[in-house]
């Protein structure tokens, strides 16, 4: 077996430059993901939230962006969780999706807020019906004595509610509004490509970072 440090690869796919480049961080973000999309490559749509805890704790997890325009980046959860809890005591974090068979790495940063009770709402009800009867069923990041526990309470609430469940109100969802976004591009030789954008005075401003 291969020793750790002797694990290395090339970047050779694309290249990322400032001609090249769109001009704000949203038409860059679409056009990469659609990219990520048709490439066919899986959850593309997976991304690394990173929050921070108290004494300054950071934290990171794996979950599915929903959607994304001008007014920021939504995923949903139970806002009891560890990543909730955090988000209620510091409302900032940061985002990375990896797309690695790209050799891309987009990082974005800003302040997070939860989405309306509609949104919340509307998502929740699109959801099949299992994971709407998970959301009651799952007391996320609290102490369980086996996975007997999900499993029963999924099928007390499964019984409660039918084929109606409601949005929990512990559930729902967060929208990370950017004021900070880097695209990465791996290059050859590690003289990687990576391109700012920050929010200056209600202006975004790109430039061109060392690898």
């Amino acid at each position: 077996m291969k020793r750790i440090a002797d694990l290395r690869k090339s970047y050779e796919l694309a290249e990322l430059d400032e001609q090249h480049a769109l001009e704000g961080p949203f038409e860059q973000f679409r056009a990469w993901f659609r990219e990520a999309l048709d490439s066919g490559i899986p959850e593309p749509n997976a991304m690394t939230v990173a929050t921070v805890g108290p004494g300054g704790r950071p934290s990171t997890r794996i979950v599915l962006v929903k959607g994304f325009d001008e007014r920021g980046f939504v995923w949903y959860t139970n806002y009891d969780s560890r990543k909730g809890r955090e988000l209620a005591a510091n409302p900032f974090a940061a985002l990375q999706f990896h797309w690695i068979e790209l050799e891309r790495v987009v990082r974005i940063e800003g302040r997070v807020e939860k989405t309306s009770e509609q949104e919340s709402d509307e998502y929740f009800h699109s959801r099949p019906l299992d994971s709407r009867i998970g959301a009651w069923a799952s007391p996320q990041s609290e102490v369980i004595g086996s996975r007997t526990v999900l499993v029963a309470n999924a099928a007390k609430y499964g019984t409660r509610f039918a084929l109606n469940p409601p949005r929990p109100p512990h559930w729902g969802g967060y929208r990370l509004v950017p004021d900070y976004f880097e695209f990465w591009q791996g290059r050859k030789s590690r003289l990687h490509d990576r391109l700012r954008y920050r929010l200056d005075g209600g202006s975004w401003v790109r430039e061109r970072l060392a690898p």
